[in-house]
């Protein structure tokens, strides 16, 4: 059940937790790009390092402003600091959705079309929904705009659902998997992420008169 998420901190802290994998990768990533010390299992981005650089960077601050869009303490109290974090929510978001293209047209593939045409969707429904919140909030459409940042969240840390599946398999193993099942496992959990937000979006919305769309 997901009626305790009602709750923004309850909500903001899963958030969090759920998410810690991608962001603390996102910051190994951004210490070691610009020495050229890459991670074996990410040399290949290293073809495209302005963009990597700041496909991990956007993770990052898009992953820990994310969380704190949905505490109503943050909201209620301290307007502008919520204004000036969403605002790096929106900026951040946009620059992964865009890099995440950006390196799918430079960098050599190192998994099935499967994997390359997932991202390239979902880096297109990143970019979506975060111009669907923009458009929600001018219009004073609350609901609407939180509807829009959680599954723009959802999406663009989609990642972290990934690495839920796939951290115990290579703890097991001792090697992440490859081919063309480890494929349609990895989107599988991307849409398990996008799926997870609909029911939160779902459960939020019993609460309220107006249902997002």
């Amino acid at each position: 059940m997901l009626h305790h998420l009602r709750r923004p901190l309850p909500l903001a802290l899963t958030l969090a937790f759920l998410t810690a994998i991608p962001i603390l990768t996102g910051l190994i990533d951004v210490l070691l790009i610009p020495s050229g010390a890459y991670p074996p299992e990410s040399a290949h981005l290293g073809a495209a390092p302005v963009s990597w650089f700041a496909h991990a960077l956007a993770g990052v601050v898009f992953g820990l402003t994310g969380p704190v869009q949905f505490v109503r303490a943050v909201r209620n109290r301290f307007g502008l600091l919520h204004r000036v974090l969403g605002l790096a929510f929106v900026l951040s978001g946009a620059v992964l959705g865009l890099s995440a293209l950006s390196l799918l047209a430079q960098v050599t593939p190192q998994r099935t079309a499967v994997v390359d045409v997932a991202r390239g969707l979902f880096g297109l429904a990143l970019l979506f929904a975060l111009t669907k919140a923009m458009v929600a909030i001018r219009s004073r459409e609350i609901l609407r705009h939180r509807a829009w940042v959680i599954r723009a969240y959802a999406v663009g840390m989609g990642l972290a659902a990934v690495s839920l599946v796939f951290f115990p398999i290579f703890l097991v193993t001792g090697r992440a998997p490859t081919g063309l099942a480890s494929d349609v496992l990895f989107v599988a959990s991307w849409l398990l992420s996008i799926a997870i937000g609909e029911l939160v979006i779902r459960s939020l919305s019993r609460s309220s008169p107006q249902v997002p769309a």
